[in-house]
C-alpha cells in the first residue's frame, strides 16, 4: 500500500519545512510526497526549490489559482493507492494519518473525512463565528447529499486513488470541500468519519479562509447537489475493471 500525500500550498513560508518534516515522519511506507505551489510571493517557491531532492514531485503555478485548483493539479499527479491532502500549515497533524485512512485499509471505507467534533483529541480554541459556520455549512450539505457527516469543511480527506481521479473538480478556491462532498456522494461511496486533532490558526498567523468562502460554499452546495447528474463516474463504473478492495497492508 502507498500513500501519496498531496499538500497545496500558497504563502507558507513560516511553515513548509516542518510540514514536509512531519509527513516524511508520520509512520507510513511507501510514502509519496506531492507539493502544489499556487503561485507564492513570500519566498516559499525559493525555499520549495531546494528541496525539491526530498519529496517526489513538486508543481509550481505561474498564477495563484485556489486550493481547488492547486489539488486538481496534485490529484492529477498521483500514483499511490490512497491519496490524503494536508494542508501546508500546522493545524493539522501528519501523526494521524494512520488514524484517517484505517477504514479504507480495512476495506470499511472508500473515503474518509478526519472530523474536527467527533472524538477525545486536542483542539485549540479559536474563532467561534467560524466553528458555527461550519456547522450550519455542514448541515446544509447533509440535507442536500443525505449524508450525516459532522465536519464537511474538514483539511484531511483520505480517498482511494481511483475514485478521487475520477473525479472532475471544478471549483479553484475553498469551494472544493462542498463539491467534492457532493460528487462523492452521488459515487454511493463507503463514506468513513474519524476524529482528529485540530490545531487552528488565526488570521495573524497566516489563515486565509474568510466570510466570502463561507458565502461561496453555500453557492456549491446548491450548485453540485441540485443540478443534473454530471460525468461523475459511479463506484459501480469503477469496479468494473478494477476491484477497489484489493489494497494490501
Amino acid at each position: 500500500m502507498k500513500l501519496s500525500v498531496v499538500i497545496p500550498c500558497f504563502n507558507e513560508l513560516a511553515t513548509i519545512e516542518s510540514v514536509i518534516q512531519s509527513v516524511q515522519e508520520c509512520g507510513i511506507s511507501p510514502l509519496e510526497i506531492i507539493i502544489v505551489d499556487d503561485c507564492s510571493t513570500d519566498g516559499t517557491c525559493e525555499v520549495l526549490r531546494t528541496l525539491e531532492s526530498q519529496v517526489d514531485r513538486i508543481i509550481y503555478h505561474s498564477h495563484n489559482q485556489g486550493k481547488g485548483a492547486a489539488l486538481r493539479s496534485g490529484f492529477r499527479a498521483v500514483t499511490g493507492d490512497i491519496v490524503i491532502v494536508q494542508d501546508a500549515d500546522l493545524e493539522y497533524d501528519p501523526q494521524e494519518f494512520p488514524i484517517v485512512i484505517e477504514p479504507i485499509l480495512n476495506g470499511k471505507a472508500d473515503v474518509v473525512y478526519g472530523s474536527r467534533f467527533v472524538g477525545g483529541e486536542p483542539h485549540r480554541v479559536v474563532y467561534y463565528w467560524h466553528m458555527v459556520g461550519n456547522r450550519i455549512l455542514t448541515t446544509l450539505s447533509n440535507m442536500l447529499t443525505n449524508i450525516n457527516l459532522t465536519d464537511m469543511e474538514t483539511c484531511y480527506k483520505a480517498f482511494r486513488r481511483e475514485i478521487i481521479q475520477a473525479v472532475q473538480i471544478e471549483e479553484n478556491r475553498f469551494g472544493f470541500e462542498p463539491e467534492i462532498t457532493a460528487k462523492i456522494s452521488r459515487m454511493e461511496c463507503k463514506i468513513y468519519e474519524v476524529g482528529i486533532s485540530y490545531y487552528g490558526r488565526t488570521y495573524k498567523e497566516g489563515k486565509k479562509i474568510g466570510w466570502k468562502d463561507g458565502f461561496r460554499a453555500i453557492f456549491c452546495i446548491l450548485k453540485y447537489n441540485l443540478r443534473p447528474q454530471n460525468k461523475t463516474q459511479s463506484l459501480k463504473v469503477l469496479t468494473k475493471n478494477k476491484d477497489l478492495t484489493s489494497i494490501e497492508k
